[in-house]
């Protein structure tokens, strides 16, 4: 059975959200004419945007969305604005010895950027090899994808709010679509007005540690490049030791705002209007906070007892306790919802503590949130139907649903996590496999845990793995084709890979 795509209406919408893409950039610009650094760049990129969007557009000046169309205008939008968002690194490295100069390289970085993921190709990250406008270029690539783009053109466009539903359901993390409001337009906006009201008050209290001398190098810049990129779980950071390049003082503080980005941000809405219990009582939340917390635990007690050399003061006892739960806390809730954030060089820590940090990779955020990964109630329908095969199995006669929150989940929406679940850990493997055979052949040494931890933190879209792919490590020395195959992993990754997928199943031409 087949569904049919109508390929120009699909591509006459992308351009619209190309053409838009184009005022995201005055951000850059301006930072550009701030510095003095890079006009030119972002002056032609803003023409080439809008005149590629305005072409686009043409192909069919009255689109209509289906089905087919809206899972094709997710999928090919993110395609299609992370090879946009790779201009800005071609034409700022052109003549240059910069290393995203390279097309792959750049598209690598673009991709990285807005599906959140926090890989790097950048090489050295410093103001003397990048301009202060393309670093924050690079910083708002994540907080546009973080929410989601189309999310955004549903609140801001009426041509895609009517069909609204489906495209944010193929947009949108997690298994199903939280509608908070009557219209689906409006629940567009509430979530992207709480995303924008978290990123004000945490680049607001960065800024305020700055004025009061807890956090000397926290000026204004590093305080918006954060909060573009930590609300979304992305992980990107114009300092070249990541949060480890700022105080104690400030890692605690970057903490909380990492675990809220991992919650479902339609939960913070009933919060705002008084339903508490909403958030208190959703199961997923729950078991996220509990995983947090336990993995957390186990990996603090492994850093107190000497998992970790960098924790080592020197022989002293004084503040290692503080520094062990402060390290363990950051990394976990960093890697848990795939923030990709660090504070420690973890490449460095011991088989043990890799391994905890390997088993929070695959947990994942919540649905709705701007985490990557599984997500948390994904694992939740796993085991709860385990148990019930369990359960069923010496009591044939007996009927038992699936329940959540004290609802019942529908069977297809079980059937569903099944297939996502069973997708990704397929595409994770045949991936691992693929990254360490090229490696071999391009004479890249690369070990069994890192082939493992760039396959998962490219589909995951976590960003840093272990050893050479460390949290201050980079990707740059991959091949070409092990970079391709990882831009469609973030890609697919991002978009939970059955949008993608789909339009290589069963579907017919216009």
């Amino acid at each position: 059975m087949t569904f049919r795509v109508r390929w120009r209406t699909t591509l006459s919408l992308v351009g619209t959200v190309i053409k838009y893409l184009a005022v995201a950039m005055l951000v850059p610009f301006v930072v550009s004419l701030v510095y003095w650094e890079d006009v030119w760049v972002f002056v032609v990129t803003m023409v080439l945007t809008v005149t590629l969007g305005l072409l686009l557009e043409q192909l069919d000046p009255d689109p209509d969305v289906g089905a087919p169309e809206a899972l094709a205008l997710v999928a090919v939008s993110w395609l299609a604005v992370a090879v946009v968002g790779a201009i800005p690194y071609v034409l700022a490295g052109y003549g240059t010895a910069s290393t995203v100069a390279h097309p792959v390289n750049a598209l690598f970085e673009s991709m990285s950027g807005f599906t959140t993921t926090g890989a790097t190709v950048l090489g050295e990250i410093s103001f003397e090899r990048h301009s202060h406008a393309l670093l924050m270029w690079r910083q708002l690539t994540q907080w546009l994808g973080g929410m989601g783009i189309i999310v955004l053109m549903i609140a801001i466009l009426p041509e895609l709010a009517v069909n609204g539903a489906q495209l944010m359901q193929a947009e949108a993390p997690g298994p199903e679509l939280q509608k908070l409001t009557p219209r689906i337009a409006e629940t567009a906006r509430v979530l992207w007005i709480v995303y924008f009201g978290f990123t004000v008050v945490y680049v607001a209290l960065l800024y305020a540690l700055h004025l009061g001398g807890l956090a000397p190098n926290m000026n204004f810049y590093n305080a918006l490049a954060h909060g573009f990129t930590t609300l979304p779980t992305g992980g990107f950071s114009p300092e070249a030791d990541s949060i480890a390049a700022f105080s104690a003082v400030v890692q605690w503080a970057v903490i909380p705002f990492m675990f809220v980005a991992g919650v479902n941000f339609g939960l913070f809405w009933y919060v705002l209007r008084g339903e508490v219990r909403e958030l208190t009582d959703n199961p997923e939340f729950r078991w996220y906070a509990g995983a947090t917390a336990a993995i957390t635990g186990v990996l603090a007690a492994l850093l107190y007892s000497g998992a970790a050399p960098v924790l080592d003061l020197g022989g002293a006892t004084e503040g290692v306790g503080e520094n062990a739960l402060r390290q363990a806390t950051f990394q976990i809730v960093s890697l848990l919802n795939s923030t990709g954030y660090a504070t420690s060089d973890f490449a460095q820590w011991d088989s043990n503590a890799q391994m905890v940090l390997l088993f929070a990779m695959f947990v994942g955020g919540s649905a709705g949130s701007t985490g990557g990964g599984v997500k948390v109630v994904r694992w939740l329908v796993v085991l709860k139907a385990i148990y019930r095969e369990l359960f069923v199995t010496a009591r044939p006669n007996v009927v038992e649903p699936i329940r959540l929150g004290g609802r019942v989940v529908d069977e297809d929406a079980v059937r569903g996590v099944f297939a996502f679940t069973v997708l990704y850990l397929v595409m994770f493997g045949v991936a691992t496999v693929f990254i360490s055979l090229d490696s071999a052949r391009v004479g890249y040494d690369l070990t069994t845990l890192e082939s493992i931890s760039a396959s998962i933190a490219t589909l995951g879209n976590i960003g840093p793995g272990f050893g050479s792919l460390g949290p201050f490590g980079s990707y740059l020395q991959f091949s070409n084709a092990s970079k391709l195959l990882m831009i469609f992993l973030m890609w697919v990754g991002r978009l939970e890979i059955v949008p993608v997928l789909a339009l290589f199943v069963g579907t017919t031409r216009e």
